[in-house]
């Protein structure tokens, strides 16, 4: 079975800039913007990063439609549409293709904790009820529920569901996904794009990228025109960065130094709350680290 591929690179999960409480559409589109001219492929709207654990239904749904009016095609776009009730999950699925966008970023249902039989059939509920290519999310430290393998290997019989993005630390775990038959892998983590490419991922969807969107995708860029020892080397010298980036929960780390850059407001919704000090320190060290190497947005 030919399943289609959404994008080939770098996707931003892009944050959901807040000012006052309310949805900074006016910064936003300063990021929409941002992002397409740096040449990332795909932009990740109402994800994990984006807080859409916050949102109200009416501003998840009014953020998807100002970011397919703003895009315009230009570049891949994704909603993040999956929760832990089901119904909701097929409601935020059906909108977001009304709204004509290229696929569904669905995460492992949280909290519940179903089962096997379950999670299954909470993924296959959904795909039925879409023809948007489906992305799996396996993110078992915030989940507390790891997609296993058998699991895998069934919901990837589905047509449209196409693909994982994978947040696990296990690289045992990455040569396993690669042995699945029919689903693409997306890393899930920005430490490791260059070993998920190494295994035939199609890419990322990067946190990281929020901020250094042009070094991120170069990443990708290298490796697929051959350029495995430059890929590699800009992996590296992004490592003690990234990690930084998620010594706090995110995505209150890229929010600060966004902020920092005064790209954004540093505004969180609890239960999040601003980074400690020592976190900002670091964070603006590894930074200015970087662009002394030349390795800027």
């Amino acid at each position: 079975m030919t399943k289609r591929i959404i994008f080939r690179g770098v996707g931003t999960a892009l944050v959901t800039p807040f000012r006052d409480g309310k949805i900074d559409y006016l910064t936003l589109e300063g990021l929409i913007e941002a992002q397409i001219a740096a040449g990332i492929d795909a932009l990740i709207v109402g994800g994990t990063t984006g807080e859409a654990a916050t949102l109200e239904d009416g501003e998840r749904y009014e953020l998807y439609g100002f970011a397919k009016k703003k895009i315009r095609g230009r570049i891949k776009l994704i909603f993040g549409t999956g929760t832990n009730d089901t119904r909701a999950a097929v409601r935020h699925t059906r909108l977001a293709e009304e709204l004509g966008c290229d696929g569904a970023l669905l995460v492992t249902p949280y909290y519940n904790k179903g089962t096997e039989e379950g999670v299954y059939r909470h993924y296959l509920t959904i795909a039925e009820e879409t023809s948007l290519p489906i992305i799996l999310y396996n993110v078992p430290s915030r989940t507390g529920v790891n997609l296993g393998l058998n699991l895998l290997e069934r919901l990837a019989k589905q047509e449209n569901i196409v693909a994982i993005k994978e947040a696990s630390d296990s690289v045992d775990r990455l040569v396993a996904l690669s042995r699945v038959e029919g689903l693409s892998i997306y890393s899930g983590n920005d430490t490791q794009i260059y070993p998920t490419l190494a295994l035939g991922g199609l890419g990322v969807i990067s946190v990281v990228s929020n901020i250094l969107p042009r070094a991120t995708a170069r990443i990708c860029k290298e490796y697929f025109t051959g350029n495995v020892g430059k890929s590699l080397e800009l992996q590296k010298a992004m490592f003690p960065f990234i990690r930084t980036l998620f010594a706090e929960t995110n995505p209150a780390p890229i929010k600060q130094i966004m902020a920092t850059r005064g790209l954004i407001s540093p505004e969180l919704r609890l239960p999040l709350s601003e980074v400690r000090e020592s976190t900002k320190e670091a964070l603006s060290r590894e930074l200015s680290r970087l662009y002394e190497l030349g390795i800027k947005e």
